[in-house]
């Protein structure tokens, strides 16, 4: 099986809204609802991406300022297509935040801890910005669970290529579940933290609308796709087509779970 080398970078804002981005909009929303927090607020989303956690925010919260931090070049163009001057955008990273001590009081990142090399410093450093009693959450997909996109996909992927478990985000990212996740909010000085799962329904309008996005390339399963031959890759996607639940319309009825956490700030 000829396989290329996988990479885990997002850099193109397109690609990403196909694959997980309108799933992701869906649980942003519900995310802010269980947070409830009070108009008025200045808002931090770190790796804001495309920006649509900012949006959500902008549009359910009535903050009185919002910004995001996003390190991808062009997923900061797209976030600056996309709120159009709604949010005040920079190039920074989770643990290098250009924003002043205690300048913000609520800072708030979807589906990027665990991508960050050292989420603890993350932390410290979302910390830093915000200001006393102030509320830091975030939320990540459940990799080795609910998210069944992405499940189905490496569950037959790792059936055809044992070595593609190297690779499964489930495997990966063991931080994406509740236990882990409660650990490193507290271990990181926060208080009162709370994890929550967060349910959306994924539903695909037939296989066709499930697959093609995987051949955008961008975020590790799309990427390992495109990684493999040919030959291989059409072995990969009739495995998946046989495991996928399918209604008699041919729709594909599947289901994506986040884990949300939030804590609060102790000066």
């Amino acid at each position: 099986m000829e396989q290329k080398p996988v990479s885990d970078t997002w850099e193109r804002g397109s690609p990403y809204e196909q694959y997980v981005g309108r799933w992701s909009r869906q649980v942003a929303s519900r995310f802010l609802s269980w947070l409830n927090i009070p108009a008025g607020r200045r808002w931090l989303d770190v790796g804001c991406g495309t920006g649509a956690l900012c949006a959500a925010i902008v549009d359910r919260c009535s903050p009185s300022a919002v910004a995001g931090v996003e390190p991808s070049e062009g997923f900061l163009k797209t976030a600056k297509d996309n709120l159009a001057g709604r949010a005040a955008l920079y190039q920074g990273s989770a643990t290098a935040i250009p924003l002043d001590d205690a300048s913000v009081d609520v800072v708030v990142s979807g589906l990027v801890l665990n991508f960050v090399q050292d989420p603890r410093a993350a932390l410290l450093e979302m910390s830093r910005v915000t200001g006393k009693d102030g509320t830091i959450a975030a939320y990540v997909w459940d990799y080795a669970g609910r998210m069944e996109l992405m499940r189905v996909f490496w569950d037959a992927a790792v059936e055809l290529n044992p070595s593609a478990a190297n690779m499964d985000e489930g495997v990966r990212f063991p931080t994406c579940r509740p236990e882990p996740l409660e650990e490193l909010f507290t271990g990181a000085g926060l208080q009162g933290v709370e994890v929550k799962p967060i349910d959306v329904p994924t539903p695909f309008a037939n296989f066709d609308d499930y697959w093609q996005p995987f051949l955008g390339g961008q975020g590790p399963a799309p990427a390992y796709a495109m990684s493999l031959d040919e030959t291989s890759r059409a072995r990969l996607r009739d495995r998946i087509r046989e495991r996928l639940p399918s209604a008699v319309n041919g729709s594909i009825p599947l289901t994506a779970r986040a884990w949300a956490v939030r804590a609060r700030v102790a000066r």
